[in-house]
């Protein structure tokens, strides 16, 4: 079996094959400001008054925090105010800010071999750490509220076999970047990428997560990586409220297609607008010269401590161009203190920077640097579409954080191995 089958087989207590559909119970489940108010709304209006695994459910407030209008702040205090009616433990808004997909794994919350579900595609962020995590419809998490419980059909899985140690500037974003290319936006449409090889003992734990957390980008239902040492060390950091397990993929195990990455063979990739898999290398996208009016450095994909140092070193002594923007955006108040501590946030408002507090921010075009008509932005997030961060004329490329400061730099897509 797969680690993702040996995960639903452990819950049910039998073998378990790719495609059955099986009732589990679920660790955690995860809500935020936009999605949550409509699970909670589903949760009463069928009569329930207590929540089936409190500790197992978790809201955060990251969308649009501080609120940005009446609207926003209304929203939150939905969340807010049914935290406080049930006491609910794991509740972060502006006194402890941060991205779900970020607070939650710093927190702990998230441990191998768990099954976890949230109100928002992007969850699969979480299979980095060995778990099975996947985004449902905000129904589908009040179903779990209720009942501590719900329905999967086990996916298929596609194994990207990783080799050798990346590049200079080449990080876990460039290899997402390049399975999309490969497989494109419904390539692994309700199923699993399995990220393993000798080669991805050479990725941190922040190339991981932002492995998994585009593989939805691709279709798939999830991401997943298996323990290991670089785990091991993750947690050490971050200690883990429950007794993780671990699983790995039988040597005969079933993939549904095998993808072989060679890492050093790899540079920077940029995907130009208006899809994730438009792969550009940045070779290429350098020597087209295409002019930047804002970069955007943060989300759940590249908004952690690894990112901002990254971005820092090629900021050191270095100006932001005149007619370009820069926005770095920690992924968690965490992250944003330790940045202050090790003098980022000196180094990014010496080259022209503008840091905000932890938040989704820019990413969904809804908060703090939505583009303008015809603007251009080179963003370290998730998604390129049409209309993604502003206006539906306006372009998005995105990168790594190397790429995204180099580009902020030059006023241009830049190459950051020549910064």
């Amino acid at each position: 079996m797969t680690i993702t089958e040996k995960i639903f087989a452990h819950r049910i207590g039998r073998e378990v094959r790719a495609g059955e559909v099986v009732r589990v119970k679920v660790d955690m489940t995860i809500g935020n400001d936009i999605t949550t108010p409509l699970s909670i709304g589903a949760f009463e209006s069928i009569g329930a008054a207590k929540l089936a695994n409190p500790e197992g459910f978790a809201i955060c407030l990251d969308h649009f925090i501080p609120a940005k209008d009446i609207a926003s702040a209304n929203q939150a205090r939905i969340s807010r105010d049914f935290a406080a009616k049930h006491n609910l433990s794991h509740f972060f808004d502006e006194k402890e800010m941060g991205i779900e997909h970020a607070i939650l794994t710093e927190k702990g919350l998230i441990v191998p071999g768990d099954i976890v579900i949230g109100a928002d595609s992007h969850t699969c962020t979480h299979g980095a750490l060995g778990a099975f995590a996947t985004g449902m419809g905000s129904t589908d998490i009040a179903y779990t509220m209720a009942t501590g419980s719900n329905w999967f059909k086990v996916p298929v899985s596609i194994k990207v076999e990783l080799k050798g140690a990346p590049s200079p500037h080449v990080y876990g974003k460039d290899v997402i970047l390049e399975v999309i290319s490969r497989l494109g936006v419904g390539g692994a449409a309700y199923k699993t990428l399995e990220f393993g090889g000798e080669g991805i003992a050479n990725l941190t734990m922040d190339d991981r997560f932002s492995m998994c957390n585009m593989a939805v980008e691709a279709g798939a239902k999830s991401g997943i990586a298996a323990y290991d040492r670089v785990t091991e060390e993750f947690f050490a950091e971050n200690k883990p409220v429950r007794h993780p397990l671990f699983f790995l993929s039988d040597k005969d195990a079933e993939y549904e297609n095998v993808l072989s990455i060679d890492l050093s063979g790899m540079e920077p990739i940029v995907a130009f607008p208006f899809l994730p898999e438009n792969k550009h290398t940045i070779s290429d996208a350098a020597a087209r010269r295409i002019k930047i009016d804002q970069v955007f450095i943060g989300s759940c994909t590249n908004g952690r401590i690894g990112d901002l140092r990254t971005a820092a070193k090629i900021l050191k002594s270095n100006k932001v161009a005149k007619h370009t923007r820069l926005i770095i955006t920690p992924a968690t108040q965490r992250t944003a203190l330790q940045a202050q501590k090790e003098g980022l946030y000196d180094t990014f408002a010496e080259a022209g920077a503008v840091v905000s507090n932890p938040t989704c921010g820019a990413c969904l075009g809804g908060y703090m640097g939505i583009l303008g008509d015809k603007e251009r932005c080179v963003s370290t997030s998730n998604r390129n579409f049409v209309g993604r961060m502003g206006a539906a004329s306006s372009e998005l490329y995105l990168a790594n954080a190397a790429v995204a400061a180099a580009s902020a730099i030059a006023g241009e897509i830049a190459d950051p191995r020549k910064a």
